[in-house]
């Protein structure tokens, strides 16, 4: 049997409405705005159906909503999107690789300024860490509102606030974030990027970016949006600017269903379902000296639980835990700058439940654990 504990990559298994839904649109949608026949028409409302189921949950409007390939496509279409005229651009010291290398490629390549802000445990420390960088050019702010890595919160709220008083943009990273927390625009968000394949338990191949409008987003792509066909000239009203090619029907479809699902359980329900089993897991290692956890007594934590083996490598005790079924990640999770921050390395073993994981299975890990030390 195979239980899956890295549900911060993929949420696995998936609710049977989504599952419902692919099957669904596989038999009954083609391509939306690409004409105005019957299976068109109806592959266009379903997609701004699921539009609309998007931009409630987030506290958006639904022309708003940009459907992308995953979390990287929406964080690239965003930073690009907004620093394509150059300026400086501050990131957190947690960010993913999605955020990290678009920002410092640009920097390399001599478009933009960039600076880096040390994230700490206390929340205060963190929003002055961002306020001290901030100079008469900077243009935006990326953030995670939860590290992939150690699944820290971090002030979205007050980094938002600083933006607003700089009239800048916020862009937060939600994917460790959303459908596991309540997550808003009016927390101070301009633009929100996520996927939809991991706390909104959609498919693979799925993400959303979602802004407020007040910030104009240049388009990366240029192509066929199914609207303006006899100019050649991109259009400029989202959701269409940022929507070239075709969008993947089916998977909006599976978001959509994994959206509802998240409402219909609730988002303090998932939490702490979640949270309940990260802290017995917690509690069944604090006596372990030869575990090392990467977490901190002053900051706040989505479910999610980094540790190491002392004397052994991410990758071989998540190898070993392999063998006896369990699935955790192990590594540097495409978070070159949080382990640079925490010092790992050799990377960690990451720990991440669903709202499909039961506490005895997480008992069952930690025995295993005991035994590797």
């Amino acid at each position: 049997m195979i239980i899956n504990f890295d549900n911060a990559a993929t949420t696995f298994p998936k609710p049977t409405a989504v599952k419902n839904s692919v099957n669904s649109a596989v038999m009954r949608l083609t391509s939306p705005g690409r004409g105005g026949h019957p299976l068109g028409l109806r592959t266009s409302e379903a997609v701004y159906s699921a539009r609309e189921t998007a931009a409630r949950f987030f506290g958006a409007e639904p022309e708003n909503v940009v459907f992308a390939l995953n979390c990287t496509h929406a964080l690239n279409m965003a930073i690009h999107g907004i620093m394509n005229g150059g300026g400086h651009l501050i990131i957190s010291g947690m960010e993913h690789n999605s955020s990290a290398r678009p920002a410092a490629k640009l920097a390399e390549s001599g478009v933009i300024k960039l600076s880096v802000a040390r994230v700490y445990p206390e929340a205060a420390k963190t929003v002055e860490s961002f306020r001290s960088l901030i100079r008469s050019d900077t243009k935006a702010i990326v953030c995670t509102i939860a590290s992939n890595v150690t699944g820290q919160i971090l002030p979205i709220r007050e980094i938002g606030e600083l933006c607003r008083l700089h009239n800048i943009p916020l862009i937060a990273d939600g994917a460790q974030a959303c459908g596991i927390i309540d997550v808003k625009l009016s927390q101070g968000i301009n633009i929100l990027c996520t996927a939809g394949h991991k706390g909104l338990y959609g498919i693979t191949g799925t993400g959303l970016l979602i802004s407020d409008g007040k910030f104009p987003i240049s388009p990366i792509m240029q192509g066929g949006t199914g609207s303006g066909s006899r100019s050649l000239a991109q259009p400029t009203l989202l959701p269409e600017a940022l929507e070239s090619g075709t969008v993947g029907a089916v998977g909006i479809m599976s978001v959509k269903a994994g959206i509802e699902f998240v409402e219909s359980v609730g988002v303090n329900r998932i939490f702490a379902h979640e949270d309940r089993i990260c802290r017995r897991f917690l509690n069944e290692l604090r006596n372990e000296r030869k575990i090392t956890i990467y977490r901190e007594p002053m900051a706040e934590y989505v479910p999610i639980v980094s540790f190491n083996i002392n004397g052994m490598t991410s990758e071989k005790a998540a190898a070993e835990l392999a063998k006896e079924g369990f699935c955790l990640r192990a590594g540097f999770h495409c978070s070159a700058l949080a382990h640079s921050q925490l010092g790992t390395e050799n990377g960690t073993v990451r720990f991440s439940p669903s709202i499909f994981s039961k506490e005895e299975d997480a008992v069952k890990l930690t025995h295993i654990i005991k035994k590797l030390t």
